[in-house]
């Protein structure tokens, strides 16, 4: 299979990155179909790929004829075998649980063509935890995005396992789809600039649990400092606080980092409220008119 011939893809998990990976690949000519467990997410991840789309045409991105042509190639389901039909590759985004993750290739490993290939979105986890399970290891590797309405940057991490010839594919692939691959020689937790970011997440948030300085003045210190519109605080809303907390609890209890679990308890507390920012409208800021985008913030006005 070459670059060219891959055109069917099917999205695991409709919610936020999965619906922004959808868009992307419609635009770019690929039939997408998105499978979630519930019709109730799969109308909002319509809903958001509406949004999304008519926010491209707005910035002129794309054409609306253009626009309408993608969101026509998205279909939905929650039938797992109509989600696998002649499906060339999939792109998996469902919570950061390797268990989940290897599960649910090992469902679609039996329902999928043999020359489907396998990527996942796993933000902090290994391919490898899950490669066995998915019952093609060479044919899984990540294909990890951040957030397509601010880059086109992508990851892509091959496990010891994954065939050089997938690899190649992928990353023909991703330049197809209108993105900027990053190449991985080998695993490493957090890819790139989630490596980088995550240091800067989990830094601001020692600071807050232990009570240092506020939240709105850990922010204010990173923009006064580094001319940024926005905070690591303003950016954990933008992820969405319900993931940050996974992530966090997820490597506190697998490392029994005692601060680790001291930053979760912090986040806990909002995501129990439903704060769980952008996405619900209030998380460490409210929206969508942010403290953080005052005139005066950054001076304590």
């Amino acid at each position: 299979m070459k670059a060219e011939d891959i055109k069917r893809v099917l999205i695991i998990g409709g919610g936020t990155m999965g619906s922004q990976i959808a868009l992307q690949f419609a635009v770019h000519a690929c039939d997408i179909v998105i499978y979630d467990i519930g019709e109730e997410a799969l109308a909002k991840s319509l809903a958001s790929i509406r949004r999304m789309a008519a926010s491209l045409v707005r910035q002129q991105r794309v054409t609306p004829e253009d626009g309408e042509t993608a969101i026509g190639r998205i279909t939905t389901t929650i039938v797992s075998e109509a989600a696998a039909a002649d499906i060339d590759l999939v792109s998996e985004s469902t919570p950061e649980d390797p268990v989940l993750k290897g599960e649910t290739f090992a469902l679609f490993h039996r329902l999928c063509p043999e020359r489907t290939i396998f990527t996942t979105n796993t933000s902090t986890l290994l391919p490898s935890m899950f490669a066995e399970a998915s019952g093609r290891p060479d044919k899984l590797l990540a294909l990890h995005f951040h957030d397509l309405r601010m880059t086109n940057v992508v990851d892509i991490m091959p496990h010891r396992e994954t065939d050089e010839q997938v690899v190649q594919l992928v990353q023909a692939f991703a330049q197809r789809m209108g993105l900027a691959p990053i190449m991985m020689k080998k695993e490493s937790s957090g890819y790139i600039f989630n490596a980088m970011f995550g240091a800067l997440l989990l830094s601001a948030q020692t600071l807050a649990a232990n009570q240092v300085a506020s939240v709105e003045d850990i922010d204010r210190a990173w923009m006064g400092v580094m001319k940024m519109s926005i905070g690591p605080f303003g950016m954990m809303d933008s992820v969405g606080l319900d993931t940050i907390l996974k992530i966090t609890d997820y490597w506190g209890r697998k490392s029994g980092n005692e601060q680790q679990l001291r930053n979760a308890a912090l986040l806990k507390q909002y995501v129990e409220r439903g704060e769980l920012g952008q996405k619900s409208g209030k998380g460490f800021y409210t929206y969508p008119q942010p403290l953080f985008i005052e005139p005066g913030f950054i001076e304590g006005e």
